[in-house]
């Protein structure tokens, strides 16, 4: 399993007219957490890119426990929890950071596709190489 967490401060863009992040925004702050995670495995989305894959959504879920409002600083846990799959499942926890607020859960199903073709394919060498002492640590 491999998680990292991302900080988010809340920007009163993101806000709605309650004073609440609106709840799309918690998809852009999937975003923000995953594309975090990867680098920190050592391989930014830009590099799965340059090498001919990309990672389209296929199912995301999201549920929600309490409101952010504007200047909360978020912590965005994203997880990994499957390694060998053809798909990339990432599950999401956001929490208000130094408390025990939760304010969100969610998950995003990814599926490796070639740029070229736009055909769905097993993760690549690299990615798997890149996660594998992550996983390892683990066991």
């Amino acid at each position: 399993m491999l998680t990292h967490i991302t900080e988010i401060r809340v920007r009163y863009a993101d806000t709605d007219k309650m004073q609440f992040v609106y709840n799309g925004k918690y998809l852009e702050y999937f975003e923000v957490g995953r594309t975090e995670l990867l680098r920190s495995t050592g391989l930014p989305y830009s590099e799965v890119e340059k090498k001919g894959y990309q990672l389209p959504l296929i199912e995301a879920g999201l549920k929600y426990y309490q409101p952010a409002v504007y200047d909360d600083v978020l912590e965005i846990h994203a997880t990994v929890k499957e390694l060998h799959s053809p798909k990339v499942h990432i599950e999401y926890v956001v929490k208000r950071k130094g408390t025990n607020d939760l304010i969100a859960e969610g998950f995003t199903t990814h599926m490796f596709i070639r740029t070229d073709t736009k055909k769905a394919v097993r993760p690549p060498k690299d990615y798997v190489t890149a996660l594998e002492p992550f996983f390892k640590k683990n066991n």
